[in-house]
């Protein structure tokens, strides 16, 4: 696993950089067929799934959102819903996500979207000194502070998360 605090060439790792913000790019090798890209990048990485956290996508009462929950659990749509003053949330088209955050799905990150979108942050982020999310490549993490994380992507934090 390589660690560095350079920029690694995708748009994450430069709203990073350009806002001086101390972070560590992690890599591992990506399987393919991996069934869960999060767990994959917490085993990759040695890291309990509690501090990897995934970035989705979701269609509250027709606008996307980006839900940031640890890799551990589930994403709780109505949760989200309410944490944006929404009353039904979707998953997203994948087809939206990729046009929209201009990553693809498995890589996509809550920093550095083509379009900055409402974001909502699982509040047990801010029990970690450290959390991890997408790089924006399948196969690379980011391990940053949950607060920068938040300040960031101008997030909300909530309980959106639902442990399996």
């Amino acid at each position: 696993m390589a660690k560095n605090r350079q920029a690694s060439g995708t748009p994450a790792t430069a709203v990073l950089t350009k806002a001086g913000v101390e972070f560590t790019v992690h890599t591992y090798d990506h399987d393919p067929s991996a069934a869960s890209y999060g767990k994959e990048a917490a085993d990759a990485m040695g890291v309990e799934p509690e501090r990897v956290f995934k970035t989705l996508v979701a269609d509250v009462d027709g606008a996307l959102t980006v839900a940031v929950v640890p890799v551990a659990g589930t994403l709780d749509l109505k949760a989200l819903a309410g944490a944006v003053g929404g009353k039904k949330a979707a998953m997203a088209d994948p087809a939206a996500v990729t046009r929209t955050t201009g990553y693809v799905l498995g890589g996509v990150s809550p920093l550095g979207q083509r379009k900055q979108l409402p974001t909502v942050i699982d509040e047990t982020a801010l029990l970690f000194d450290t959390v991890f999310c997408s790089a924006g490549k399948r196969g690379m993490e980011i391990e940053l502070a949950p607060a920068e994380l938040v300040r960031l992507t101008e997030a909300v934090t909530a309980e959106i998360g639902r442990a399996d």
